[in-house]
């Protein structure tokens, strides 16, 4: 795997860390600031909103520009965005920081999507996305719980300055290595006119696929958001438990995304019938089982395993279709991947006036039951992805 594929990785790590990171510091941001905890929690719902918006906005603005430069400007404006947010004492322009993170994060990994589908073979696509995607994962097991540390330890503040400083590495790397033209059908510096590529994004097989993205990865985040009161209130364990089963379930998600990096250019469809099906089996238990420690403990890698495995795969089929659409494909991905992350905890919430911590859990079941129903409507989706030969794609 080409060099650039880890940076871009570093930098998805450290984008990943802090998308996640301040919810673990919000009282001491209200306390630094004088706002409420629930006007601090906007900043976390700001970026994901930021994320959603972002993913096609940006690759439309910079779809014109050479790849180097989009990176470098994405990733160099994020930089700028935290150390700005290290310094003020104003809330206000804490949120507008967060809101342009985003917006950054949000371009940079729409146009890294582009980038790997364009400069790796097509058999090693999924591989390929997997070494990229794999930095979010390791936020999830690193670099939360270090920045929560670190945050605790050294003031709020830090973990801003933490996430700009492990950036620039990647910063460097992506202005020296990134190729400046990715070439294709379309020519050089000549990208496919804008209303053709929405033209490939509005295509019903590449429809399905994005909506199963956003109920995957709804229900994830919909357990994800809402795992530490399942582990304290319902499982009644010690909240000493709570980083523990998050280390868990963010290395069953580590190991589903290399999981669906091996196998996905392949055999992506075993891998959506058999993990959704999981997923689904897997999420019903979870709700049946949640007074149960062992349970909780036990369900929390697996279930990150198969969400992710999923999920990486479902992204490789979006890439997959997306290839006609060379500048937006990526960003439909991220701003799929962001809708679950944004809808997943919203519903959770509702869930949660009822049953409690429980609720979140038998509200992934329904998203994850409405995937397979969208699945089973549509059997051939993916299958006409020119790009892949593969057995599965042969046998549609």
């Amino acid at each position: 795997m080409p060099f650039l594929l880890y940076m871009l990785a570093v930098a998805v790590f450290a984008q990943g860390t802090s998308e996640f990171m301040l919810a673990g510091l919000l009282p001491a941001i209200s306390d630094d600031l004088g706002v409420s905890i629930p006007r601090a929690g906007l900043l976390t719902s700001s970026f994901a909103v930021g994320m959603v918006i972002g993913a096609p906005a940006m690759a439309v603005l910079g779809r014109r520009w050479p790849p180097r430069w989009t990176l470098t400007a994405f990733l160099g404006l994020f930089i700028a965005a935290h150390v700005v947010g290290g310094l003020t004492d104003d809330f206000a322009v804490l949120m507008a920081t967060r809101v342009v993170a985003a917006l950054a994060n949000a371009g940079f990994l729409a146009v890294a999507l582009s980038t790997v589908a364009a400069v790796v073979p097509a058999d090693l696509r999924a591989r390929a996305l997997a070494v990229v995607l794999g930095g979010t994962t390791l936020a999830l097991i690193a670099g939360v719980p270090l920045g929560a540390a670190l945050g605790a330890g050294c003031g709020w503040r830090t973990t801003l300055w933490a996430v700009a400083v492990l950036s620039v590495p990647a910063l460097v790397a992506v202005a020296v290595a990134t190729p400046t033209r990715l070439g294709g059908d379309t020519g050089p510096g000549r990208p496919r006119a804008l209303g053709a590529e929405f033209g490939v994004l509005a295509s019903r097989p590449l429809r399905i696929v994005l909506l199963l993205a956003v109920l995957v990865n709804g229900a994830t985040f919909c357990v994800f958001t809402y795992l530490a009161p399942l582990v304290t209130d319902t499982a009644g364990l010690d909240p000493a438990a709570v980083p523990v089963v998050l280390a868990l379930f963010g290395v069953g998600a580590f190991a589903g995304v290399q999981v669906s990096g091996r196998f996905a250019d392949r055999h992506w469809r075993t891998l959506l019938v058999w993990g959704g099906g999981g997923l689904f089996l897997g999420w019903g238990l979870l709700a049946v089982g949640a007074a149960h420690p062992f349970a909780v403990v036990v369900c929390a890698p697996i279930q990150g395993a198969l969400s992710f495995a999923v999920g990486g795969t479902l992204i490789a089929r979006v890439m997959a279709h997306a290839t006609g659409a060379p500048t937006l494909g990526g960003s439909f991905a991220t701003a799929a991947l962001n809708l679950g992350a944004l809808v997943g905890p919203v519903l959770g919430g509702i869930a949660y006036a009822g049953p409690g911590a429980r609720g979140p859990v038998l509200a992934a079941v329904v998203l994850v039951l409405a995937a397979l129903a969208v699945g089973a409507g549509h059997t051939r989706v993916g299958t006409r992805a020119p790009d892949v030969s593969a057995p599965e794609d042969q046998r549609g």
